[in-house]
């Protein structure tokens, strides 16, 4: 179970999750098979969800927003853990990245991604930079007071076709004490302009539906009222986002775990063999067990890194530890309750497979548990000099 904290909080838990029983689950069969989700059953969530008050929940109430603090947002990315992250990303989170608009960009932006008016992308990571961000190679030049833009991005994933992108670019060098290092500026990238192609990208076996797209730029005019936030101070933007990020994956997970636990748990009361239930073999009862305290350690992992988020103190490694354990978590879980299930939970006819494939992207996507245990043993090490 989820931890909350208030009785508001437990009705916001209950709300949510009635809601997405209500309007999602029945769908995810149907969105496995095809690939896709059906236009019309995306835009009914996406308008079901505002009349809930989801929509935009994440952005504060001065633009619009459900204006929701951290320890909100982590039972809503629970509740969304629970459901196929086709279709409940139709109920969008717009990227906080927006709230650095200034001028004309909060109502050619920020404001119609509140609305539901547009949706945007994150371009980050390029086909010879996932891991080492700083590898990337799509660069912007200065032509004038314009910019030129260059390059390619892929693996950038959304319920549906986006309106813009924002794009992280190089333009420049900088000298620090470590050496040359790339200066990032982020773009605001429309999609109709000249020289920009967003396209369908390649297909993944985990969260069928939810596609990913490859974003081109040959030879892109920008004016300098496409800069998001200041210029060469992109990946800062960048590590804001992917920091709660990450901790929103770590909520999804334990809601993934939660309602494998909730199946495995029934198939081991239910099936019988050898004339007893299953779950009464220790062999198996035992994997209940440790299913349960993992999740336990990943919710209460979770809470605390929220709650040093809500005081302004959440640190990377804070969101790494929860990255790689509640991701690593969900995955030894999804396994298990294949192995509970035996045959049957290879099998298309049950959710169990389907849950087990989406459970192996977690550890991938947002940076992959090396790339967290990395950023956990830098912190460790970095006040010795080492």
């Amino acid at each position: 179970m989820t931890v909350v904290h208030s009785h508001e909080d437990e009705l916001l838990r209950a709300s949510v999750r009635a809601f997405f029983e209500r309007e999602v689950i029945p769908h995810e069969d149907l969105v496995d098979r095809l690939g896709e989700v059906p236009e019309e059953i995306g835009r009914e969530i996406e308008a079901k969800s505002k009349e809930l008050g989801l929509f935009a929940a994440n952005l504060p109430e001065r633009v619009g927003g459900g204006g929701l603090n951290y320890t909100q947002m982590s039972i809503i990315e629970r509740e969304f853990g629970r459901t196929s992250h086709a279709l409940h990303s139709w109920v969008a989170r717009p990227t906080e990245l927006l709230l650095a608009c200034e001028g004309d960009q909060v109502g050619t932006y920020l404001m119609p991604c509140v609305t539901g008016e547009k949706r945007e992308l994150f371009g980050l990571t390029e086909p010879g930079a996932g891991s080492d961000a700083m590898g990337m190679q799509t660069r912007a030049r200065k032509d004038g007071d314009d910019w030129i833009l260059d390059g390619m991005k892929h693996f950038i994933s959304a319920p549906t076709m986006a309106d813009f992108a924002i794009v992280f670019a190089v333009t420049g060098m900088d000298e620090t004490k470590r050496g040359p290092r790339k200066r990032i500026t982020a773009f605001l990238v429309d999609r109709d302009r000249p020289g920009v192609t967003f396209r369908e990208g390649t297909k993944c076996v985990s969260n069928r539906g939810y596609k990913t797209y490859e974003l081109i730029f040959d030879r892109v005019r920008l004016g300098p009222g496409q800069v998001l936030g200041e210029e060469g101070r992109g990946f800062e933007l960048a590590g804001k986002w992917l920091g709660m990020g990450r901790v929103w994956i770590g909520a999804t997970c334990c809601g993934k775990a939660e309602r494998l636990i909730e199946m495995a748990t029934d198939w081991c009361a239910t099936r019988k063999q050898f004339g007893q239930p299953i779950g009464q073999f220790q062999a198996t009862g035992f994997r209940l067990a440790d299913m349960a305290i993992g999740l336990r350690t990943g919710d209460l992992l979770v809470a605390d890194t929220v709650r040093r988020a809500d005081q302004g103190i959440m640190t990377d490694s804070d969101a790494a530890m929860v990255k790689v354990y509640c991701s690593e978590m969900l995955n030894r879980v999804a396994d298990d309750t294949v192995q509970i299930y035996g045959g049957m939970g290879l099998m298309e006819e049950l959710p169990v497979q389907r849950m087990w494939r989406d459970a192996r992207i977690e550890r991938i996507w947002d940076g992959t548990s090396e790339i967290q245990r990395h950023i956990i043993t830098r912190a460790i090490l970095r006040p010795l000099g080492a």
